[in-house]
């Protein structure tokens, strides 16, 4: 016999007080219910000619049993959700430079494919909490602070600092990681970790440098467009700068340092299993951004 079936009864009976409720409520017969709980009835049920009720063994079993059936049915959901087609609101949070250069440009074919999905994309340049905030997903850059949101990689970026010829010009080239310090640096005032650059010298040490800086920003655009001008080192990804290298706009301040590489991610908050819309949208993310060539990153 089904011994989920029999479990199920069991529960039944014993949140109904009795079988002819329990049969009503199951839609069965009095007596498939009587039949699914007779293994169990014995040890576990004491019945009165007007109640039925769990003796102490069959209250530890009916917690258990509760706990079984409910695994069970988010088991049953789950393959639901995974055969069901993409629907709904997908609310994303990403930062402005990333989403208006990578993100919007892909957005005309995920809903070509998925037109049964609307999105709310949020542009903005701070740490945002999905939960509390209603948010299905955000994109990050970067190392992810320690938290209980599920991650995936979706591509990787290098970071550089990068400088217009101008400012070399009149400032000179940093030739070692100690220059820095007599250098204008221009900051990104969002990260998490202040105004510290982490670098990695030509012989693989790790060093960071600290310094105010003499312009900082919430915004990369806006560094990028302060460094092309002459401010001063921009320390960014590429997908930020490489147009504005490729037209000589900036250059790279040291050249003799390691690329920096650093992951994207799409965060997305825990549970048991992914919405069909989350997932679909990063699989489509995973795949479009492997399309794109390693200069575009």
């Amino acid at each position: 016999m089904d011994r989920l079936t029999e479990m199920e009864a069991f529960a039944t009976v014993v949140d109904q007080g009795g079988f002819t409720d329990a049969a009503r409520k199951m839609g069965i017969s009095k007596s498939a219910v009587s039949k699914h709980v007779s293994s169990l009835e014995a040890r576990l049920l004491n019945r009165t000619t007007r109640r039925v009720s769990p003796t102490e063994i069959g209250l530890a079993y009916y917690d258990r049993a509760r706990r079984v059936l409910n695994d069970a049915g988010e088991a049953d959901a789950l393959v639901t959700s995974m055969q069901s087609a993409p629907s709904g609101l997908l609310r994303i949070s990403v930062a402005i430079d990333f989403g208006v250069n990578h993100l919007s440009p892909v957005l005309s074919d995920f809903l070509a494919e998925f037109p049964d999905i609307t999105v709310n994309m949020v542009l903005n340049n701070r740490y945002v909490e999905l939960i509390s905030e209603g948010f299905d997903m955000a994109i990050r850059v970067g190392e992810l602070e320690d938290s209980t949101l599920r991650a995936r990689k979706l591509t990787e970026t290098t970071k550089r600092m990068i400088a217009s010829p101008n400012y070399f010009q009149q400032y000179g080239r940093p030739q070692k990681i100690d220059d820095l310090n007599d250098h204008k640096l221009l900051h990104y005032s969002n990260q998490s970790s202040g105004n510290v650059w982490k670098l990695t010298a030509p012989s693989g040490e790790k060093r960071q440098v600290r310094t105010a800086g003499w312009l900082s920003v919430n915004d990369g655009q806006s560094l990028l467009n302060a460094a092309s001008s002459g401010l001063g080192i921009a320390y960014l990804p590429s997908y930020l700068y490489a147009d504005a290298m490729e037209q000589g706009l900036v250059e790279d301040a040291m050249p003799s340092l390691p690329n920096e590489v650093q992951g994207i991610y799409a965060v997305y908050p825990p549970g048991r299993f992914t919405q069909p819309k989350v997932r679909a949208f990063i699989d489509f993310l995973v795949h479009a951004f492997a399309e794109k060539g390693p200069n575009d990153w």
